[in-house]
């Protein structure tokens, strides 16, 4: 067989094993997020009565939404290495039980104390869930498929802000019925779906291809073979994790820093995107849900679209770079603009949320290989998630001291303008196999 034909025979088994991948496992893992971002962001809809029945300041509110992130970052690392070693058909539903169980309990905080712990407490049973996939992802997609791959499950945030947004809303009108709060219900009835679903994910996720009845022998040679043309130079693929390795990478650390600026601005606008609509005027809280959801819509939109084009490591850098300029415009014109031009503002920020962050997690398994990048995928979610502490409780601050919920977004605007200097500069280190297509090149 030629050369040119054994490259054409190798992209369409390509197409076939993709597919049955993207049939298979991606309805499920984005099912998955959509109801984990719905339960851990609901209270942003439900802020304003919780803060009436509650006694909570903007301040308070601040800290409770960040506190989720504290407990949820110390948690990744050994979560995703104990994924890697027991399985991700077990630990997935291990995460899912808990902080499903956890997320309907929010329905019975009575002040900011308890609000306070319960928000420890989700953060700590859904840590691990999102570097957790991320890893599993991994083991099934090769580099030029992995960023398609990682933006299309991070679909999952959009239709969780898309849905959950209008739902919250129309559950907070059952206000009073058999004696709960609306915010009470929400809580609970958003919180049931994660203990259902656990028990079909345990039934049905294989925890590696080989695993999967639903691919052939062909399918796995496929995809094992490409796993490994991939394998970064210089690395054991039987490499265990150390903190002092992860440390002493100065692009994986750049990558960590770029990744706070980003949750900074992801997570506050989602906790305070309610709060600048509602100053736009007098409102329903269904109307409130409806326009919050529009700005997810272009999440969506990009989050579909854009992360396939990242198929090189010259296309991730660029579109990086474009991502994060484009968040800190829509920002800016989000902070200006009325309800009309501000809503296009934050469309326009929006819209790059999720290629950057599906880019930005391509990076590391271009650095390191087996239980180090397990643990370094959780060590990049661990620090980098810790700006969805510091992004809602600086907005609290900013909004107690100014009176505008849209004060922060100058803050997140400056955070953006470091990640796109950052951006500029990291690079992702080339694969054996682009290695080699250069040596063929120059034959």
């Amino acid at each position: 067989m030629s050369d040119i034909q054994s490259k054409m025979a190798s992209l369409g088994q390509a197409a076939i094993t993709n597919a049955k991948i993207y049939k298979h496992l991606m309805p499920l893992l984005i099912i998955v997020y959509i109801i984990s971002f719905i339960d851990r962001t609901n209270i942003g809809i439900a802020r304003a009565s919780m803060s009436i029945d509650l006694g909570l300041s903007a301040t308070a509110y601040g800290l409770g939404a960040g506190l989720f992130f504290l407990t949820y970052s110390t948690m990744e690392i050994p979560s995703n290495l104990m994924m890697a070693r027991v399985g991700a058909r077990f630990w997935i539903t291990r995460i899912m039980i808990t902080w499903g169980l956890i997320s309907a309990g929010m329905a019975f905080v009575t002040g900011p104390t308890s609000f306070y712990i319960m928000r420890l407490l989700l953060g700590a049973a859904e840590a691990g869930l999102y570097p957790g996939i991320i890893l599993y992802l991994t083991y099934w997609f090769g580099r030029e498929e992995r960023a398609r791959a990682v933006g299309m499950f991070l679909l999952g945030v959009c239709i969780a802000n898309i849905v959950g947004a209008p739902l919250g809303g129309a559950l907070l009108m059952l206000d009073g019925v058999a004696g709960l709060h609306g915010w009470q219900w929400m809580f609970i009835v958003e919180g049931i779906p994660a203990i259902i679903l656990a028990f079909y994910v345990y039934a049905v996720l294989p925890d590696r291809p080989r695993d999967a009845k639903w691919l052939t022998p062909a399918d796995v040679e496929y995809i094992e073979n490409k796993l490994a043309s991939e394998q970064p130079v210089g690395v054991d693929r039987n490499q265990k994790f150390s903190f002092k390795t992860a440390f002493t990478n100065k692009t994986f650390l750049l990558i960590i820093a770029i990744y706070f600026t980003h949750q900074i601005s992801v997570y506050s606008l989602t906790y305070f995107l309610p709060s600048i609509i509602r100053g736009y005027g007098a409102m329903s809280t269904l109307t409130l849900g409806l326009l919050t959801a529009i700005p997810w819509i272009a999440a969506a939109i990009g989050g579909f679209f854009l992360p396939k084009y990242a198929n090189t490591a010259k296309r991730s850098q660029v579109m990086l770079v474009s991502g994060f300029m484009s968040m800190a415009i829509g920002f800016v014109i989000g902070a200006l603009g009325g309800p009309v031009l501000g809503l296009i503002g934050f469309c326009i920020g929006a819209s790059m949320f999720f290629v950057v962050q599906s880019i930005i997690f391509t990076y590391p398994a271009t650095l390191m290989s087996g239980n180090m990048l397990a643990g370094g995928l959780g060590l990049l979610a661990c620090l980098g998630i810790t700006g969805g502490f510091v992004g809602p409780y600086v907005f609290g601050l900013l909004e107690d001291k100014t009176g505008s919920p849209s004060a922060g977004l100058w803050f997140a605007v400056v955070m953006l303008i470091f990640a796109t200097i950052g951006a500029a500069i990291v690079k992702q280190p080339p694969s054996m196999k682009e290695i080699q297509a250069a040596k063929d090149a120059e034959k």
